[in-house]
């Protein structure tokens, strides 16, 4: 089973001790290790794959805590930097009562962001099944390129490339530009994961089905619909499929998606489906992965925090 790759920010998370309130209104959080492609790599490892996070962290006790997380998770910490720049990047969250979330970051710049280009080697890329990456970090500032350099070698190397949006509209001084970012993006990915709640303003549809055309593009073999507890879809341009989820009572949501997309993308590994073979996948087969995910991400939403919600093999 190959490796899984994944690019982007990682940080701390600050979840509230307390629901239910305004995010002005909290009066203590409890810091948890986070950033969307950091828990893809900790869903993977949890399932028993290979991960490995490119980023950089400050060197700040923030950016310790991550190393000493992700070393005690199992993500391989090989290909993250430090750096005395910027400090590591931090997210405060508030949970409503349905368990959905309100954000403010601290990330002007944080340390992920100054990643450069010339950072990332294509030799990492040899034994990589998958690189993930999300749109957090494709702002205009050099983890951008940084991006665009894993994509390239990515390609080389024959993996899969996986894109989820997963958009933090609260970073975003012009939300144009981050729709024309996800545009650029997407048709590079060969997996595209668009959640109920991103599709408008990706797509200027609500419909999935009538915005397929515009997400079927490109290298896009494969998209993903999620629909919180109403389940999840996959097409291709031969097949569609819809999986529903079971009904739980959700506390936080926080890493739910993430933890959809990297159990997803373990079982793609786990049954080494290639990139040729990606188009060729049948219902059967997406049902089975849409299954297994949506039980993965019930189980997260169940308990707080990204990461350390996720259940492992022997529990799934």
């Amino acid at each position: 089973m190959k490796r899984l790759l994944a690019i982007g920010e990682a940080l701390i998370d600050f979840i509230p001790e307390e629901t239910g309130k305004e995010l002005k209104h909290v009066c203590g959080f409890q810091p948890k290790v986070g950033g969307a492609p950091a828990n893809v790599c900790g869903a993977y490892v949890k399932l028993g794959g290979e991960a490995s996070l490119i980023t950089q962290l400050g060197q700040d006790p923030f950016g310790d805590k991550i190393v000493e997380e992700f070393t005690k998770a199992g993500i391989n910490c090989g290909y993250v930097k430090r750096t005395a720049k910027a400090n590591t990047s931090l997210a405060f969250v508030a949970l409503k009562n349905d368990g959905n979330r309100e954000f403010s970051f601290y990330r002007k710049p944080g340390a992920d962001m100054l990643l450069e280009a010339g950072d990332v080697k294509p030799e990492w890329f040899a034994d990589a099944g998958v690189l993930h990456f999300c749109s957090v970090s494709l702002g205009d500032f050099p983890m951008k390129d940084a991006h665009r350099k894993a994509v390239e070698y990515a390609q080389e190397a024959g993996a899969i490339i996986s894109f989820d949006p997963n958009l933090r509209l609260a970073l975003w001084e012009d939300v144009q530009a981050l729709k024309q970012v996800i545009l650029e993006f997407a048709p590079l990915a060969h997996v595209l994961k668009v959640s109920d709640e991103e599709l408008e303003f990706i797509t200027g549809k609500t419909d999935i089905r009538e915005a397929l055309p515009q997400l079927l593009t490109g290298n896009t073999k494969l998209v993903i619909y999620t629909r919180g507890s109403e389940g999840a879809e996959a097409f291709t341009a031969r097949t569609s499929i819809y999986a529903a989820s079971k009904k739980v009572k959700a506390v936080d949501t926080t890493g739910a998606g993430d933890g959809f997309i990297g159990s997803f993308l373990y079982c793609m590994q786990r049954d080494e489906v290639t990139v040729k073979e990606l188009k060729k996948l049948t219902a059967e087969k997406l049902e089975e992965y849409l299954t297994f995910a949506n039980r993965f991400c019930g189980i997260s939403v169940t308990r707080y925090g990204a990461i350390d919600s996720y259940p492992g093999l022997e529990e799934m």
